[in-house]
């Protein structure tokens, strides 16, 4: 399970499927009528001192089915002054592309990924390559890490749930065209850091644990279960998922859990507890098992003294 929650729930990944440099733009979609939209994630309203805020959880891959959002979001963006994010995935590209060089790519002839792997793994991995057409010389300078974030992308859109559908962007896209302005909780380059901590040796066994899962037809299954997970608004599911990333021995899932959920939680509080203080009507948008599991992102509001309402 842990490469489809490291996709589904790190922001960074949104735009990985494109060649680098290059905009993402949100999907367009065909607008339901009002009020027929069903609910989605999870969302959660704050209050503290008079301010208002609404906390929804977010998926960071999408199909056009997922959209609109239900009226109650909707319309918590519309009275919104701001709409944070964990990162702006229509922002700034050269921040992207310099996020990319800085913690991503080798440095020019000082590696590659298939050097790091061990001999099994390596026509395993350009049978995955060829798999998603994914020309050998894209992946050539990238680190371990980013070559598996990149399989999983294209895994997930191999399974029908695109990048250019992620409710990031999504949101991104309404918001600006209601002039919101949208601020970003992280960056890229922040969120990049956390991965490229890991070792040579670990960030190969981080990218041979997801060539494995991969290549285990249950991960489909396990993926299109998180989906519907989100797609459903299931609160029982979505805390399954969490115990079970909780559970998760292998490197991979110690690493979701410990470093992409357990050290980013406080920092993604401490930003939306910010926000509330010093904006009377916000929406905030994180990835949802952010808002699940122990030590969750509203556990920690609590224990702030902001108002938290689960609304589903």
């Amino acid at each position: 399970m842990h490469r489809q929650i490291i996709v589904i729930f790190c922001s960074l990944f949104l735009w990985l499927s494109l060649p680098f440099g290059t905009p993402l733009q949100a999907a367009e979609v065909a607008q339901a009528a009002p009020g027929t939209a069903p609910n989605r994630g999870a969302l959660f309203k704050l209050e503290y001192g008079g301010h208002t805020a609404y906390l929804f959880g977010t998926i960071h891959v999408g199909a056009a089915d997922f959209y609109p959002l239900e009226p109650r979001l909707m319309a918590a963006l519309r009275e919104a002054s701001v709409l944070a994010l964990e990162i702006d995935p229509l922002g700034d590209q050269s921040a992207i592309a310099r996020a990319v060089r800085d913690h991503g790519m080798y440095r020019i002839g000082r590696g590659s990924p298939a050097q790091e792997l061990s001999p099994p793994f390596r026509p395993r991995l350009q049978q995955l390559l060829r798999r998603y057409a994914i020309a050998p010389e894209t992946v050539a300078a990238m680190k371990p890490w980013m070559v598996a974030s990149l399989l999983t992308i294209s895994e997930f859109a191999a399974l029908g749930y695109d990048p250019a559908f992620a409710v990031d962007a999504w949101l991104s896209r309404q918001a600006k065209q209601r002039q919101v302005p949208v601020v970003e909780l992280e960056s890229v380059a922040g969120q990049m850091m956390l991965f490229n901590r890991m070792s040579n040796a670990e960030q190969a066994r981080f990218l041979e644990e997801g060539i494995a899962a991969i290549e285990d037809e249950e991960q489909a299954r396990q993926a299109h279960d998180i989906v519907q997970a989100w797609r459903e608004a299931d609160a029982a599911a979505l805390d399954g998922i969490a115990r079970k990333a909780e559970e998760d021995e292998t490197l991979s899932g110690k690493f979701v859990q410990r470093v992409l959920l357990d050290e980013r939680n406080p920092g993604l509080a401490a930003g939306i507890a910010s926000l509330l203080a010093r904006e009377k009507h916000s929406v905030a948008a994180i990835g949802v098992l952010h808002l699940v599991g122990k030590g969750n992102v509203p556990e920690l509001l609590r224990k702030r003294g902001i108002a938290v309402q689960r609304i589903y």
